[in-house]
């Protein structure tokens, strides 16, 4: 008892036994998980009572549920329920029952092992413990969804009374169906009070007729006055559309595009001369700074064999070989007057004048 009391306030203490990780139960599950012994009682208890209520579809995973392997066998059982797929071959629990008889103790202990407690507290399927009798309580029952006082109570918590189903859902369908007829009979006298309160077809025709009659006939004035307004102005335009306006008027813009025409063509032959006299302004200016016309003056364009330009004669060396570019053609020649290159010497500084006497410059 001391153990038991320990484990329980220490789960207590980690919360498992909060009311925030109860799941609420599934009204009516499709497959119900049962985890007990396959021999003994308890699993036809169970199966009697739910063939009573409502009979649904029991998957049973057999454990021993007393001795040294009861604990590794259920809490092996709630994680294998689990870990089943939706859409596998065995169908995944809506519900479990953990179920065994009453016994000592001892007998029991295996549902207070912690290994089973944590597989019960971290179970995604909605479980319901039905372990002993009433008066018996274990740590599975604090931390399962629901408790049970008896294995049998499980399978009533487990499923409702389809008879009382029955009756229930036939009591709501004659309710509703007298609700409707009532709702039908009210609907059809608001209907008929509503339309005596309506005016006669005849009498709303005869005022749109009388107002569609009007606005008719003022159209028809209105396209009657239009057309006179356009027929006048159409007779004022043409007494000045006359012959002699016509050509009067097409011989007066015939002369002024003669005379824009005459105007035209002085101006475009004027600005011709001028672009002329610039382009051979402009050709002179060219022939008079490119070096052939120097060449033409009797100058010649010393050059290496390389192509580079000779621009002074201390550069060339004796025996050196050049070519000579003339104004008419291309010489080759060779430098034989004996000269030597040397380094030309660097100007002497020339030393400043001494400042005059007196006060001097300020520069």
């Amino acid at each position: 008892m001391a153990l038991l009391e320990e484990r329980r306030k220490k789960f207590q203490a980690e919360g498992l036994f909060d009311d925030a990780h109860k799941k609420p139960l599934p009204f009516l599950p499709k497959t119900i998980g049962v985890i007990t012994s396959p021999t003994g009682a308890v699993i036809r208890d169970i199966l009697h009572r739910l063939r009573d209520r409502f009979p649904r579809h029991v998957l049973l995973w057999p454990v021993l549920v007393q001795g040294d392997q009861a604990a590794g066998q259920i809490s092996a059982a709630i994680d294998g329920f689990n870990a089943l797929g939706q859409s596998g071959d065995v169908p995944r629990p809506d519900l479990l029952i953990v179920a065994r008889g009453g016994g000592s103790i001892e007998d029991l202990w295996a549902f207070n092992e912690e290994n089973v407690v944590r597989a019960a507290a971290r179970s995604d399927i909605p479980l319901i413990s039905a372990v002993g009798h009433e008066t018996d309580w274990t740590l599975i029952d604090y931390v399962s969804d629901r408790r049970a006082p008896t294995p049998t109570g499980a399978a009533e918590i487990a499923v409702p009374v389809r008879t009382e189903l029955l009756g229930t859902l036939q009591s709501h369908q004659s309710r509703l169906g007298g609700a409707m007829l009532r709702l039908t009979g009210r609907k059809e006298t608001e209907l008929r009070a509503a339309a005596r309160g309506l005016p006669r077809p005849e009498d709303l025709l005869g005022v749109l007729s009388q107002r569609f009659d009007y606005t008719a006939e003022r159209l028809t004035r209105a396209l009657q006055g239009g057309l006179e307004a356009r027929t006048e102005r159409l007779l004022i335009l043409g007494g000045r559309l006359r012959p002699e306006h016509l050509r009067h008027d097409v011989q007066r813009r015939s002369e002024a595009l003669t005379g824009l025409s005459s105007r035209a063509r002085i101006a475009f032959a004027r600005g011709i001369t001028e672009r002329e006299r610039n382009l051979s302004g402009t050709g002179k200016l060219l022939n008079s700074l490119s070096h052939e016309g120097v060449l033409a003056r009797g100058f010649a364009i010393v050059q290496r064999p390389d192509g580079a330009l000779v621009h002074a004669g201390a550069a060339l060396i004796n025996g050196e070989a050049v070519h000579l570019q003339f104004a008419d053609t291309r010489r080759s020649a060779r430098i034989e007057d004996g000269a030597k290159r040397t380094a030309p010497k660097p100007r002497a500084k020339k030393k400043p004048a001494p400042p005059p006497s007196g006060q001097g410059s300020l520069f």
